[in-house]
């Protein structure tokens, strides 16, 4: 026996025994997966954020050792809270273990049946660990077959080359988040979901299937809203949002899309859709600059300016002058997490008295829909005759 192995041995022996947890440490909280057809999510939550990376370990026949993944927390308990695992099954991932490696570091194991590349993220409020893992294309998933000439990495077509059918509708916050409050109370999860059912039964009678991820007033995680895009095989990501300002003269829409860049003018609005500082924006980004956000920047851009330009220059006259603040891009947590063509759209000030009374109002809110709508209408027909050339 290793002296490794053997102090390996003794600590699960401690644990085992009641050992005295050491002081100072923080907590896993929870641990979530999800699966979809090209990769599975893992979520692990703790009572604080830690600095990580995942480490790769091919597979060993000799010692009977398959494919794993695997992350050292630092300063992070387990103890015995999941000494039996996470069973998963997915045909991806066989398992998720949680083990305390040291006293003072704890040690998540994923256990890998199908593996082709993987990334993680880091996110807050609360703090969490989000490791998607990808599996190989046509590799027992059900798949068979050479894969299709000009698919993305993760299987699917290129967003040009597919038919837009099914559009994700996302009502930002929610439940006990309410967004951003302004004149007379008025908050941005109410309005949120107003636009949204206005908006999912606009698209629903121009054709298209639509998937919303809330339809109440409940909280939804981050990770929640994009696992109902995934698992709905969405093709456009639409999240909608009312903005706020320090200052109530401030009004107007804007629409963003996900870019590994970002615009000046919209590094608040991320902040405060994002709940994050200015330091973890920084680092949101240096994670965006790692992603393939370039593959689907330029359709979400696409996206977000028939958009945009539809709310600036459609919205009737009767609402009065609608000031166009433009089609940006920024790093919302929101649009990076789904592997689609996605937009953010600021729908106007609740911090503004004029555009508050206009989201109060129904009627607008109605023509709001209607030039989203009629947006996301264009962008479908835009694309049609790329995708149908494909299906051939």
């Amino acid at each position: 026996m290793t002296r490794r192995s053997l102090v390996l041995l003794l600590l699960v022996a401690a644990i085992a025994l009641g050992v005295s947890r050491p002081r100072g440490l923080a907590d896993v909280l929870e641990v979530r997966h999800w699966s979809y057809p090209d990769y599975t999510r893992v979520v692990v939550e703790l009572s604080r954020p830690v600095a990580t990376q995942v480490r790769h370990l091919p597979p060993n026949p000799a010692a009977n050792k398959s494919e794993r993944l695997y992350l050292d927390l630092p300063e992070i308990w387990v103890g015995r809270d999941y000494q039996s695992g996470i069973s998963v099954g997915d045909g991806l991932l066989r398992s998720v273990r949680l083990g305390q490696n040291t006293l003072r570091t704890a040690r998540v194991v994923i256990d890998v049946e199908n593996y082709d590349h993987h990334r993680l993220l880091f996110l807050t409020h609360p703090d969490r660990l989000v490791i998607d893992v990808y599996g190989r294309r046509n590799a027992d998933r059900g798949q068979s077959g050479p894969a299709v000439p000009g698919t993305q990495r993760d299987g699917r077509l290129p967003p040009d080359a597919r038919e837009v059918r099914t559009i994700i509708v996302d009502p930002g916050h929610g439940g006990t988040d309410p967004g951003a409050i302004g004149v007379g109370g008025l908050r941005e999860k109410d309005v949120t979901l107003r636009l949204s059912k206005l908006l999912a039964a606009k698209l629903r009678n121009m054709g298209f299937e639509v998937v919303s991820t809330r339809e109440i007033d409940r909280s939804v995680s981050l990770e929640e809203r994009t696992a109902i895009a995934e698992a709905s095989n969405g093709d456009v990501f639409v999240s909608l949002h009312a903005n706020s300002a320090p200052r109530r003269t401030v009004q107007g829409i804007e629409t963003f899309y996900p870019d590994a860049n970002h615009e000046r003018h919209s590094l608040r609005v991320a902040m405060r859709e994002n709940g994050v500082s200015k330091d973890q924006l920084d680092e949101l980004q240096r994670t965006l600059a790692k992603l393939r956000i370039a593959e689907i920047s330029p359709y979400s851009q696409r996206l977000a300016s028939l958009v945009q330009r539809q709310l600036a220059y459609a919205t009737p006259s009767r609402f009065g002058k609608i000031q166009d603040l433009g089609a940006k891009k920024g790093p919302f947590y929101v649009l990076f997490l789904s592997n689609m063509p996605a937009i953010l759209v600021e729908a106007g000030f609740v911090t503004n008295n004029s555009d508050a009374k206009r989201l109060r109002d129904g009627k607008y809110l109605d023509s709001v829909a209607t030039q989203i709508s009629v947006g996301l209408e264009r962008y479908r027909d835009s694309g049609s005759t790329v995708a149908r050339q494909t299906a051939r």
